[in-house]
């Protein structure tokens, strides 16, 4: 299968790529820098130059593959094209900053998925597509037929979703994974690293309350080997949970922080780690234990690797 992934060259996408082509799939990346076409072809992927703010670009990749596997996010604002970051900028009031901000990034995702999704309309080919989990309900076990909550601090992204959905109405063989909060493994740069940064800055590694809310988590690894089941035999429509471990402690995660860094564990009201956490705070907070139940059964895919705990209680999460 020819596969068209946007995200290739990232902490999640270079592991997907390894696993399609040792799979014996062909693989085609989108790119915006020649450093991550070179990344590519070391990994023997071909490069596609592009972003996700050229549509054409995208429709072009999509209509020239058997597949597509769709990663790429813009995760912050220095990844906004100037002018339009400018536009946010003075597009309202300073306080409305933040919001405009990230519907402008979840703008951008539903675009790109709508681009991927018209070159295959009809084919029924595979689209898959990745989201995060924390935008299910808090305090339950959340499964694959959930839908997301408004309450979430996900919520805005978990939106597009519908967008997805739509496609599959329109013979795309289009799926949803939902990743947990940690994909770790060596080379992560996704919110354990964040936490290692706040905890360096404030020489503390905190957590809300008790700490027993819970975070899901899965090694990229595994998160590979499930993405690309998910190409091969998703079904459309359907939801898939990238999930390993359905609930960690989050005290558990800021005391082997703690301690690699010989810092303090500290408890903190919700309160001070607003002011600790900055945006990450609702997330760092909320209590999100996901099952993958049935994706394990629906897909025949079973995680093996190594656990977060373990994976982060290693010299490699903690070089700066």
């Amino acid at each position: 299968m020819r596969v068209f992934i946007t995200g290739a060259s990232g902490f999640i996408g270079q592991a997907v790529v390894r696993e399609l082509i040792g799979a014996g799939h062909q693989v085609v990346g989108l790119t915006r820098s020649k450093n991550a076409a070179r990344t590519l072809a070391g990994l023997g992927a071909e490069a596609h130059q592009g972003s996700l703010y050229e549509l054409d670009t995208l429709r072009a990749g999509a209509a020239a593959a058997d597949g597509v596997i769709h990663l790429a996010f813009v995760h912050a604002p220095g990844d906004i094209p100037l002018g339009r970051r400018l536009g946010i900028f003075l597009g309202g009031a300073p306080s409305g900053i933040v919001g405009r901000f990230g519907a402008a990034m979840t703008g951008t995702d539903r675009h790109a998925i709508d681009a991927l999704g018209a070159a295959l309309q009809g084919s029924g080919r595979p689209l898959v597509t990745v989201f995060g989990a924390m935008g299910m309900a808090e305090g339950q076990i959340a499964t694959e037929d959930d839908e997301p909550d408004p309450r979430a601090p996900g919520w805005l992204r978990s939106q597009t979703e519908a967008t997805v959905a739509a496609w599959a109405e329109k013979g795309v063989r289009a799926t949803v994974v939902r990743l947990a909060p940690s994909v770790h493994g060596d080379g992560d740069r996704g919110l354990v690293p964040r936490l290692l940064t706040v905890a360096r800055k404030r020489r503390g590694s905190g957590y809300v309350g008790d700490g027993e809310n819970r975070w899901s988590a899965i090694h990229r690894l595994d998160a590979a080997v499930l993405l690309r089941r998910a190409l091969e035999e998703g079904q459309a429509g359907a939801r898939y949970h990238g999930v390993a471990e359905e609930g960690i402690a989050f005290r558990e995660i800021a005391k082997v922080i703690a301690r690699r860094l010989n810092l303090p564990a500290i408890s903190m009201t919700r309160e001070e780690a607003a002011r600790r956490f900055s945006w990450l705070a609702p997330f760092a907070a909320y209590d999100n234990p996901i099952s993958s139940r049935l994706t394990q059964q629906r897909l025949e895919w079973r995680p093996i690797q190594t656990g977060l705990l373990a994976d982060l209680d290693r010299e490699a999460y903690f070089h700066e």
